[in-house]
């Protein structure tokens, strides 16, 4: 195959990946179109493989993040050529991730054969996506395992794993079929066992509950306010977003947990001291809490102001939570001053956010100790480990409203299911106009709010305690079972070269010598 032609197929092998996640989730293509790159990759020089491998990425993230243009330039408002720009850069990041990987295997793991497919490219691949997912702030979007909230491989192993394990399950499958085509008989009994036994464990380990539930039942409500986007932060608009998230709450007083979504009231918190007062009263009167977002400030002692993008909550006690992972370009801008002096003359956004304190305690409301995230936190796996152990249920705050009716808001939903899954634990989630709904400990879609109308969505979940083996060990686990074999991968390869050049066999003629042997 030609050269081009390789990578014109890498290239629509990845935008294929893309539909393996939420809104289609043809999860097969999660194993299959990974395949496709590692049987390119078989036999490719290092520049080579690290070219499929960047278009490989480029078709992902493409097809997967086409929606950050509607951010951008649709709600951003900024010229056309700077949302392209944007976009550019961030597909090109992650591309540079899959030529780093392709570059490795190829100098690393030259022609190791079984061990090369179904050890050493899952092990390295796992510790690339692991990487992009915290590296220079990370973006933890369209990891493969994300592509299993409803297969039993995702129910089995995400509380034991979490959604790296399962990205490293599914590229051993896929290895796996590349060697069922590619291998010895030898190689192809051993894949045939990589790609059957995970999910013949999964069915049995899919049925243990890590975690119980305590306590009785709780009554939940999640209120969607739905107020466009372009209409949100208007001064003339202000006082009609506050008056239907009031009235939509005092229709779900006497729930006792009641979330509002990410920056729900136009203001800053410091203004709305009357209005948030009355929210309380009314909420404490009918044995109610409210758990809402909401942007604050806090003057510092130099005299200028800090902002927050924050979780307030109002029940017996009065709590906050500051988002801790803020989003670059978005909630703070990584520039030099030049730069920020040019978007302030452009008119665009320019000023930065504050990031939270590394350790918050769980918010209390109604009784349960939440967990609590908002908007793109919840990507990151790790973020709520540290709590969770003081924790009964996990709340997310959002406003997917930024990416219009885009897939980006059911990829998210399909993450926020993740996180539900590895902690097991019921998680809360309101956004401005969907996905809003309730999850159980197990991924499952408890209840779900119509999207694009302003509606209270009623629910009842329960406190839930235990800590499943991914709480216990987080990606350490995972990860050092990627580095270790890995690292046997790449000694087992070395040796296999040794003894090639020792015996003066070139090592294609050597494999299908010992193809013969096995088949005789």
């Amino acid at each position: 195959m030609f050269p081009l032609a390789k990578y014109a197929l890498a290239l629509a092998a990845g935008a294929l990946l893309a539909t393996s996640f939420a809104p289609l989730q043809w999860w097969p293509l999660a194993v299959l179109a990974p395949a496709v790159l590692i049987g390119l990759w078989d036999g490719a020089a290092p520049r080579q493989a690290a070219a499929l491998g960047f278009w490989f990425n480029v078709g992902t993230f493409s097809a997967g993040t086409y929606w950050l243009y509607i951010s951008i330039h649709g709600f951003g408002e900024a010229p056309i050529w700077i949302a392209f720009l944007l976009m550019g850069g961030l597909i090109g990041i992650m591309a540079v991730y899959g030529a780093l990987l392709g570059y490795l295997i190829a100098r690393c793991l030259p022609r190791a054969g079984a061990l090369r497919a179904i050890a050493g490219i899952p092990a390295a691949w796992t510790l690339i996506e692991w990487l992009r997912g915290w590296l220079f702030s990370g973006f933890a979007w369209l990891s493969l395992g994300y592509s299993q909230t409803d297969t039993v491989l995702g129910r089995a192993f995400a509380p034991v794993l979490g959604v790296y394990g399962l990205t490293a399950l599914l590229l051993v499958a896929a290895g796996a079929l590349v060697t069922l085509v590619r291998g010895s008989a030898r190689e192809r009994s051993i894949a045939g066992l990589a790609l059957i036994v995970p999910w013949l464990a999964a069915v049995p380990l899919a049925h243990i509950a890590w975690t119980h539930p305590v306590g009785k039942p709780v009554g939940v409500a999640i209120v969607q306010g739905d107020i466009p986007q372009d209409q949100k932060w208007l001064d003339s608009n202000r006082d009609t977003t506050l008056a239907r998230y009031r009235d939509l709450t005092m229709s779900a007083l006497g729930t006792p947990i009641i979330v509002w979504p990410e920056a729900a009231a136009p203001d800053l918190a410091n203004n709305l001291t009357t209005y948030l007062l009355g929210i309380y009263r009314a909420a404490r009167g009918h044995g109610s809490a409210v758990v809402l977002g909401i942007v604050r400030a806090e003057g510092l002692a130099n005299g200028d102001d800090a902002y927050f993008n924050s979780v307030l909550s109002l029940g017996t006690s009065i709590g906050w939570y500051d988002k801790r992972h803020l989003v670059p370009f978005a909630e703070f801008f990584p520039v030099p001053g030049f730069v920020r002096s040019w978007l302030r003359l452009m008119s665009l956004p320019y000023s930065d956010f504050t990031r939270g304190g590394p350790h918050q305690p769980p918010l209390e409301a109604g009784g349960l100790a939440l967990a609590t995230t908002v908007c793109y936190e919840d990507a990151y796996d790790s973020y709520e480990l540290g709590e969770l152990g003081e924790s009964d249920a996990l709340v997310n705050v959002t406003n997917d409203a930024w990416f219009g009716h885009s897939s980006a808001r059911y990829q998210h939903f399909q993450i926020a299911r993740m996180r539900a899954m590895e902690t097991g634990r019921y998680l809360l989630r309101a956004a401005n106009d969907g996905i809003s709904g309730v999850i159980g400990p197990r991924g499952s879609v408890v209840a779900q709010a119509p999207q694009y109308r302003p509606v209270v969505l009623k629910a009842t979940i329960r406190a839930y305690r235990g800590l499943p083996p991914f709480a216990l060990f987080g990606n350490w686990l995972i990860i050092s079972v990627a580095a270790t074999t890995l690292g046997v991968a790449i000694a087992g390869g070395r040796a296999l070269r040794l003894a090639v050049r020792a015996h003066g066999a070139p090592a294609a003629a050597t494999r299908e010598h010992r193809a013969a042997e096995d088949v005789s």
